[in-house]
């Protein structure tokens, strides 16, 4: 259940995210609104998702697929820029919540 709630904060920050985008500034209505409601659910489960992590864990695990989710997003529908150093950085990104999740893994044995 823990993995759910984590996945549902995760998503809803993606959700709020890309809301704020096309929100362009408040200019547009439903997107602004949107983009609240989606961090306040974001937020409200990733409080009841702590309940069962360690919050240095489950905030790089949060941060870091929202980085790498919202990274593809940006790059696929809002046409952003695409280069090699990009590419390598979120790489690097998820090499580093791989890493942390090995390391909750192995101090938890």
């Amino acid at each position: 259940m823990r993995w759910v709630l984590l996945s549902i904060a995760i998503l809803s920050e993606l959700g709020g995210s890309t809301c704020m985008k096309l929100s362009n500034g408040f200019s547009n209505l439903y997107a602004s609104i949107l983009t609240f409601v989606f961090w306040g659910i974001s937020f409200s489960i990733f409080i009841f998702a702590l309940k069962h992590f360690d919050l240095s864990f489950v905030y790089a695990l949060w941060a870091g697929i929202g980085i790498l989710l919202v990274s593809v997003i940006g790059m696929t529908y809002f046409k952003e820029p695409v280069s090699t150093m990009k590419i390598i950085s979120i790489l690097v990104i998820v090499i580093g919540v791989v890493m942390l999740n090995f390391s909750e893994s192995l101090s938890n044995q």
